[in-house]
């Protein structure tokens, strides 16, 4: 029997993928509040400039009733690789888009979308088939309901993606408090509200020590 090895994000060797979160197809989005879904994917999209990963963005058929980027995640990120797919439902499938992947000179994958059992799932699939390491943001991707949902993350999380919710990808990757105890504790406190009230009683009663 193989011991059971911890495969753990890495700061220097993730890029995030953020693939399709765009206006029409946010509007499918039913298994997580409409308001809650869109605070977790500005938290990942938070974190990936915190931890200064490289971030990729993708729209498929953006002409048509898929709609255009959020317009949040290109302002957060007005030089990362954009590519608008014509019409490739697996984004995978597009050229541009895997050179840019690969142009990162990353192994871990980080990758979050709408709708999940497409726009990540096939992604994710196509990754995997090609030794990447891939992790799948559960919160930060969306779909019609719990039952496409779990069927998608049961397809991916059985062919050797990991599942995280942004939170879990933050922590992870910071590894130690003391590397910029506030710096995380902001980023945190931006996107959960009881973290925020956590932090503010913290530093109460920390004040003047």
């Amino acid at each position: 029997m193989t011991a059971f090895k911890y495969n753990r994000l890495n700061k220097d060797d993730a890029a995030v993928l953020l693939v399709d979160h765009q206006a029409g197809l946010l509007s499918l989005v039913r298994d997580i509040e409409p308001d809650r879904f869109k605070n977790n994917v500005l938290a990942l999209a938070d974190l990936a400039k915190f931890f200064n990963l490289p971030t990729i963005l993708t729209t498929s058929f953006e002409q048509g009733p898929n709609g255009p980027l959020v317009p949040e995640l290109k302002e957060l990120f007005p030089d990362a690789p954009y590519i608008a797919r014509p019409g490739q439902i697996n984004a995978w499938d597009n050229e541009d888009f895997v050179k840019a992947v690969k142009a990162t000179g990353k192994k871990q994958l980080i990758i979050a979308g709408v709708v999940t059992e497409v726009c990540v799932a096939f992604p994710a699939l196509s990754a995997l088939e090609e030794e990447f390491d891939v992790f799948v943001v559960t919160d930060a991707s969306g779909t019609f309901n719990a039952m496409t949902r779990d069927a998608a993350l049961n397809r991916v999380s059985s062919a050797g993606a990991q599942l995280m919710t942004w939170f879990g990808v933050a922590c992870e990757l910071h590894r130690d408090w003391r590397n910029d105890v506030e710096g995380l504790a902001a980023l945190c406190s931006n996107h959960i509200p009881d973290y925020r009230n956590l932090m503010t009683s913290y530093n109460a009663l920390t004040a003047g020590k």
